[in-house]
């Protein structure tokens, strides 16, 4: 096959264009440039889309023996990933960016060339498993090193992205893929891992959301409001500096008075409210879930797990699908679950699917956002 690497100038990437080298397929090495200012984007070891990154990949293609070109994809990365993170917490909910760059960049924008070009897949470093089910579509499943795998980020793919998909880490250990790398000659074998959102370039979240939405609404702010009794305890500049789940960096000035500490427990962008309480007020188990990208055929219903974080623990989940609605009963409660997350669910180690959490709530009851709203 005529294959395109991605290479983001990390180790994964490179040992997973190498493999595909040795499997017999015709390689092409690509590094996308995300950034219409490079300087904005995080740099050096820690980054994963910078000129440094850049410069890595193609040596690491020279080392390989491939063919290496930088596709500029930054407008649309901009339009699909950067936008779509402020306008998500501008709305009051959480996004994945990472999660968004895989559906629409990495496998939907670089899919799309590659194959207009007349390439047959995409190979990336990602930790996860692809394979042939009897009836011929492909089915992905999480990596063998579970404490790498990152099947969770990929939830969004569907059939035909898959079809054209190439994971060549997936049956691999993190610590033996560095030391192929470094019997390979490759430089980027001690690389550490790229970390948070690359382009948010100091790490600081609310900082960079302070100052691209505070820009589009300068005057922004609200109350900070205890969950029992209605007291506004505080004030803040705006509501995107809050996630649900959310301790730290309240600003509140007092405890509660039981001495524990608050959370945040909802956030409502119209009103400018934000509603703290303690930590038991944070348990759901029921979840609305919208926008559904299935890797197969949709589930009826299915009784298997969800992940909510991409790094957190499977809960036992029961989930019923009707069109494009989602409705997951949790058989043990979670904590701390925000619109806007994703919600990714797996029969067994095989990922079915994935859709994005628009409300959550009890059994027993409403949720705080419901009692607020």
């Amino acid at each position: 096959m005529r294959v395109v690497a991605a290479m983001s100038g990390g180790v994964d990437s490179a040992v997973a264009a190498a493999r595909a080298v040795e499997a017999g397929h015709e390689v092409t090495g690509i590094h996308l440039a995300l950034s219409r200012n490079p300087a904005s984007y995080r740099s050096g070891a820690r980054g994963c889309c910078t000129v440094e990154d850049a410069n890595d990949a193609r040596r690491a293609a020279d080392v390989i023996g491939i063919p290496f070109y930088v596709w500029d994809l930054s407008e649309r990365f901009h339009a699909d990933v950067v936008e779509d993170f402020m306008d998500e917490y501008a709305a009051g909910r959480t996004p994945n960016p990472c999660l968004r760059c895989n559906e629409k960049i990495k496998f939907e924008a670089v899919l799309e060339r590659s194959l207009a070009l007349g390439f047959d897949a995409v190979a990336t470093g990602h930790y996860a498993q692809l394979r042939r089910a009897g009836d011929g579509t492909v089915e992905m499943h999480r990596a063998e090193d579970h404490g790498k795998d990152q099947s969770y980020v990929l939830g969004v793919l569907d059939q035909r992205q898959l079809a054209h998909s190439l994971f060549p880490l997936g049956d691999t250990p993190k610590a033996k893929v560095r030391t192929e790398a470094a019997e390979r000659g490759l430089l980027v074998a001690d690389k550490p891992d790229s970390h948070d959102i690359c382009f948010v370039a100091d790490g600081d979240n609310a900082g960079w959301l302070r100052e691209k939405l505070g820009e589009r609404a300068p005057n922004d702010g609200g109350d900070i409001v205890d969950d029992a009794t209605g007291e506004v305890l505080g004030r803040h500049d705006g509501t995107y500096g809050f996630t649900v789940g959310q301790r730290k960096g309240l600003r509140i000035g007092r405890p509660a008075p039981d001495g524990r500490p608050r959370f945040v427990l909802d956030i409502e962008p119209v009103s400018g409210t934000v509603t703290v309480g303690p930590h038991e007020r944070l348990a759901v188990d029921r979840l609305t879930c919208t926008h559904p990208r299935w890797c197969g055929a949709a589930p009826g219903l299915l009784r298997g797990t969800v992940q909510l974080r991409a790094h957190g623990a499977e809960l036992p989940a029961v989930v019923r699908v009707d069109g494009d609605r989602v409705e997951v009963e949790l058989l043990e409660p979670a904590y701390g679950i925000a619109p806007g997350q994703t919600a990714v669910v797996y029969d067994g180690t095989r990922v079915v699917g994935s859709a994005t959490i628009d409300r959550t709530g009890t059994a027993a009851g409403a949720s705080p956002q419901e009692e607020q709203r």
